[in-house]
């Protein structure tokens, strides 16, 4: 993933709110949320933070971890009310895409792109495999990793991890590029998987996923996106985006084997990569979650993107559905409740292992007439079929194409403790933020 190079910082908001949600089926109420600053950094230091990711410690909803690029690591063990931010080294090398995730054991595994020279893109090796490092300790401490699918000259990208919770086997998918960025038709990419089934200490040889391989120039040709999702039976679950699709594989027998032909999920109209005001880039690739609860709705699979089929002036968010394990799929259900002509982007989402309801985070300028953002939590409680949008940012911040902004924000739900983490900018300053919800 090229990173440009921008650095951070930004101010501390609270909020304090009573909100109840109606769905067509029950209610639910968030009552209070309060914005807490994570980490911030002005230009001129190194790059980030953004690109956070975050997972609770099922074991302890106190411990919470998050990961932010270009390397470093916050951890929380009040339920994410205050942090402690600390760098994350490894022999291979870090160079950012963090995906934090934990097992049943209350394990934190923190997966990273490599940098085994430390000169970046000067190097040859850069990308050469992704890294996991894990830690025994909530977050304090880390190993220095295992790397992952090294296949050199070719180039590891775009990678995320999940665990299944029914035998504590840890998933990873990715981007494989023949040469990043290279506009040689010759260049492919392709989605790869692999697994540990030792508490990532080794990792299986990579599976090809996508039965089409794609471009290797990081657009819409390109296969990115992979997000795995495990099922109520083990199954695992993942989508992806190539050239105007979002393509859909699944495994049955722990990742041995997928299905021979790719199921197209939805349309993408436009692609995954798209323009946005203010942002040296954007995209809506997809992110895959399966309900796991005891809930009328178990084993629905769902997809959650943004695309821009409503015009290049008007990106929307949205999730298609899936009640028979991915063979076919519901029309794309829009997400975001507003009727403006405005931009809803980077949007993620997290389906609550133990109530089966849909937090889905992303941004928002609905509200605005120019570049101003804000951000949004979309919940539902009827397995997608409506949605409640409540602004979770007490301020609006700009960002600007002298900062890069990163691809992703992400989210958290476990039990109704709910915890979404973003990117700000302000000026010269980038931040990372997270709200305290608890939902009841």
């Amino acid at each position: 993933m090229r990173y440009l190079l921008i650095f951070s910082l930004s101010l501390l908001f609270s909020c304090k709110n009573i909100l109840s949600q109606e769905s067509s089926e029950s209610k639910v109420t968030i009552t209070s949320f309060k914005n807490v600053k994570i980490f911030e950094q002005k230009r001129g230091k190194s790059l980030g933070p953004s690109e956070p990711s975050i997972f609770i410690n099922p074991t302890n909803t106190n411990n919470i971890v998050v990961g932010s690029i270009i390397n470093f690591y916050h951890t929380s063990v009040d339920g994410g009310k205050t942090w402690q931010t600390n760098q994350i080294k490894s022999t291979m090398g870090v160079w950012g895409d963090p995906c934090i995730t934990a097992d049943t054991k209350g394990n934190f595994y923190y997966a990273h792109l490599s940098d085994p020279e430390g000169t970046n893109w000067r190097s040859k090796r850069i990308l050469d495999r992704m890294v996991v490092q894990k830690s025994t300790d909530g977050g304090k401490t880390w190993s220095d990793g295992v790397g992952v699918g090294l296949n050199v000259p070719k180039q590891q990208d775009k990678e995320w991890l999940t665990v299944n919770p029914f035998n504590n086997e840890i998933y990873i998918t990715w981007t494989e590029f023949d040469k990043y960025n290279s506009k040689n038709p010759e260049d492919k990419s392709r989605i790869l998987f692999s697994k540990s089934a030792d508490d990532g200490l080794t990792w299986r040889k990579p599976v090809k996923l996508s039965q089409f391989e794609g471009n290797a120039l990081d657009d819409d040709k390109t296969t990115e996106g992979a997000v795995p999702s495990v099922g109520p039976n083990g199954a695992i679950y993942v989508a992806w985006s190539y050239d105007n699709k979002i393509y859909f594989d699944k495994s049955t027998d722990g990742g041995l084997t997928w299905l021979d032909k790719d199921i197209v999920a939805t349309d993408q109209p436009g692609g995954w990569n798209f323009d946005l005001p203010g942002l040296n880039r954007t995209n809506g690739m997809p992110v895959t979650g399966v309900d796991i609860s005891e809930n009328k709705y178990k084993g629905t699979v769902y997809i959650n993107f943004s695309d821009q089929r409503n015009g290049t002036d008007n990106t929307d968010v949205f999730i298609v559905k899936s009640d028979d394990k991915g063979i076919t799929w519901s029309k794309p259900i829009k997400v975001n409740q507003d009727t403006t002509k405005t931009h809803q982007f980077l949007t993620w989402m997290s389906v609550d292992p133990k109530t089966g309801y849909l937090y889905i985070v992303y941004y928002d300028r609905s509200k605005y007439t120019n570049n101003f953002t804000d951000v949004v939590l979309a919940v539902s409680t009827d397995g997608g079929a409506n949605f409640s949008n409540t602004t979770i940012s007490e301020s609006p911040f700009e960002p600007n194409t002298q900062l890069f902004f990163g691809d992703y924000l992400n989210i958290s739900s476990f039990n109704g403790v709910v915890r979404p983490v973003w990117t700000r900018i302000d000026k010269d300053t980038l931040s990372i933020w997270t709200a305290l919800i608890d939902v009841k």
